[in-house]
């Protein structure tokens, strides 16, 4: 009886199914990362570290797919796939928020920093960390600020003076502040998703745009333009969001995975930014298709002057705190 006994619990054993760990067994978690630039920007190969560091410290916990160049969402749809849950991180141009706060159009504001130093000490300081949550309240929260620099003019003719750009079509992003920058010096706009830059300019809808020299060259904007004006005249930086309740939600091994990996990316993001951006300015010279301008510190303070009555319109809806923060981050003895 005994043997028998013996027996037939044996027999249960190996017939009983095999508990497995939840987090051994369970399909890793995936992590779409949509982005509309091209990977070798500095968002673009951020995006890639990001992948790879989450990767490796969530390893077989999280998947994280990446996808440049519009080939999932345009800058029109982003924030709604974000929303909907369509994709799970992307990191849009702080010019895209006007219509969920006006708070982060501080940098919109025409020459407002002076150098990137400032948009670093602004960014990380307390005022522009609370931004990172400006639209928490929306279901949008910003994890971080990636660099991407400051913008450049081009046309089919010279910027030198702020005349220059009377009567010119200018392709800016969706920002109220932007349109009125370039109003203030007669110029038109046309609002255009950035993945229809380049057809545009080609063909004419539009003869005239700003952007980073690294956006400038990974989309050949210079095969269609013939001068650019170095005017740094607008910081062109990213957030990096998610949809709130999704992170909120996330496990905390998960969440801290993330983190972890999102703040390296964003450390690569920013020491790569300014070599890629002269790299790319350099190859737009050497490429002998166009003229650079660099302005003389009077050509500079006549565009500055031309362009600066539209902080007087917009800096109460941004909020007079918001503003005088920024402004400060020009100097590096105030922070």
């Amino acid at each position: 009886m005994r043997k028998w006994l013996l027996a037939a619990a044996a027999a249960a054993i190996l017939a009983a199914p095999v508990m497995v760990p939840v987090s051994a067994s369970a399909d890793p978690m995936i992590i779409k990362f949509s982005h509309v630039v091209a990977p070798n920007t500095p968002k673009g190969q951020a995006a890639l570290k990001f992948k790879e560091l989450a990767e490796k410290y969530l390893p077989g916990k999280v998947t994280v797919e990446v996808y440049p160049n519009s080939q999932l969402f345009g800058d029109a749809k982003e924030m709604e796939a974000l929303a909907l849950g369509d994709v799970q991180f992307i990191a849009t141009s702080l010019s895209k928020f006007g219509k969920y706060t006006h708070k982060t159009e501080v940098f919109d504001l025409p020459f407002m920093f002076k150098d990137m130093e400032a948009v670093d000490r602004f960014e990380q300081g307390k005022v522009g960390q609370s931004l990172l949550h400006a639209m928490e309240n929306r279901n949008y929260l910003g994890l971080a600020y990636w660099h991407n620099g400051l913008s450049q003019m081009s046309a089919n003719k010279p910027l030198i003076k702020p005349e220059d750009a009377k009567g010119l079509k200018f392709r800016i992003q969706q920002s109220d502040i932007i349109a009125a920058s370039y109003a203030a010096v007669d110029a038109n706009v046309q609002k255009l998703a950035f993945s229809e830059v380049y057809q545009a300019l080609q063909v004419g809808t539009v003869n005239a745009q700003e952007n980073t020299w690294s956006n400038i060259y990974s989309k050949k904007f210079y095969e269609v333009q013939s001068d650019f004006t170095e005017s740094n005249g607008r910081v062109i930086d990213y957030m990096v969001l998610v949809n709130a309740k999704w992170w909120n939600g996330l496990p905390k091994d998960i969440q801290a995975g993330l983190s972890k990996a999102m703040k390296e990316a964003t450390a690569v993001n920013n020491q790569i930014a300014e070599k890629l951006n002269a790299d790319a300015k350099k190859k737009i010279m050497d490429s002998g298709k166009v003229k650079i301008h660099e302005l003389t510190p009077a050509q500079h303070a006549a565009w500055v002057k031309a362009m600066h009555p539209v902080w007087a319109k917009f800096t109460d809806k941004i909020g007079k705190d918001i503003v005088d923060a920024a402004v400060a981050s020009n100097n590096p003895k105030t922070n």
